[in-house]
């Protein structure tokens, strides 16, 4: 695992809950990123969850095959890693000479995380002095189980692959939604299939937090309220949103507790950011994955946070062509995740 950092030539890959999804980028950040190669491959949960050796040999399979019709030559991945299977958190150590710095957070690693340090791939990347106070400073630590890590790097290897890194996926997407040169802090969530991914960014993720429920979760509460199919709830979300004046509002009314909730977690986040940093303003929620697209979300998020929210643009940084754009019109707010892996620098 490597947080922030990318070697030489690469592509970034993220597997999704239904869909495998692939960037590569030439450029960089001071001047600004080109999407050279992309792929869009769905894929069925069936094949993505099997854990068996013939459900990674599809998988692979299914890689290797989208890379190539995609036209990446480079064999070097960076890997998304979803946030089930990692831990992240902000922590915090007296402001000294790095070298002591790196002692500290190495033998002590095990104070900070969920797992035996034994079974743990650990790493760590520091921030800096913390806003509130310049002899503290601030590390960002990231851990999952060395078997998962180790899986994984078989499963893309044995397809000619080498895997250079793999980064959790709330800290890639917050590199690819964070608006730029922002003064205040930015609450950044993407919303998938089955969870929400949260970061509280201010110059870097100062906090962290994977929320449950997802897409999947307003399908069925709108299934279940409007009697019809998911299929058919999911098409009402994703088309109707929470417009009060479509269907006699009967999506709203039935997603509006589950919303609700919601939204209340973000503004516990945001206050708990606040109690950490009272001289820092969160100063925007911003949107991306499906809670991008839903018609009318970031108005209702505003009104039950009290926080300017804005649909977020993966893309803002990235140069496409109109053909591009046009072959990507249907699934770019998705692609947070894996533009944030393919934006990751080549230097420390």
């Amino acid at each position: 695992m490597s947080l922030g950092y990318g070697v030489g030539e690469f592509f970034a890959l993220d597997i999704g809950t239904d869909a495998l999804r692939m960037v590569q980028l030439s450029g960089n950040i001071q001047h600004g990123w080109v999407l050279e190669r992309f792929a869009y491959v769905p894929v069925s949960r069936q094949i993505l969850q099997d854990s068996s050796d013939a459900g990674r040999r599809r998988l692979g399979e299914t890689i290797a095959s989208a890379a190539q019709q995609a036209g990446i030559r480079t064999k070097n991945i960076a890997l998304g890693m979803p946030s089930n299977k990692s831990f992240t958190t902000i922590i915090e150590i007296p402001t000294q000479d790095r070298r002591s710095m790196e002692k500290i957070i190495k033998y002590h690693a095990d104070q900070y995380i969920p797992m035996s340090i034994d079974d743990a791939k650990v790493d760590y990347v520091i921030l800096g002095p913390s806003p509130n106070d310049p002899n503290i400073t601030e590390v960002l630590l990231s851990c999952t189980t060395i078997q998962y890590a180790e899986e994984r790097m078989e499963g893309v290897e044995n397809y000619g692959f080498n895997l250079i890194a793999q980064e959790p996926d709330p800290i890639a997407m917050s590199r690819a939604l964070t608006p730029p040169n922002q003064p205040d802090a930015k609450l950044i969530i993407d919303y998938g299939e089955d969870s929400t991914d949260l970061s509280i960014v201010y110059g870097a993720p100062r906090l962290v937090r994977m929320l449950p429920g997802g897409l999947s979760v307003l399908v069925r509460t709108v299934a279940n309220s409007l009697n019809v199919k998911e299929s058919q709830a999911r098409q009402f979300i994703l088309k109707f949103g929470l417009a009060q004046d479509k269907l006699d509002g009967q999506v709203f009314k039935a997603l509006d507790s589950t919303l609700e909730s919601f939204a209340g977690e973000l503004t516990k986040s945001a206050r708990f950011f606040q109690t950490k940093y009272p001289n820092v303003k969160v100063g925007g929620i911003v949107l991306s994955g499906f809670a991008g697209v839903i018609p009318f979300m970031a108005e209702y998020i505003e009104a039950k946070t009290g926080i300017q929210t804005v649909q977020g643009n993966p893309w803002q940084m990235v140069r496409v062509t109109p053909q591009q754009q046009q072959a990507l019109a249907q699934v770019a707010a998705e692609f947070s995740v894996v533009i944030g892996l393919a934006e990751r620098t080549n230097s420390r």
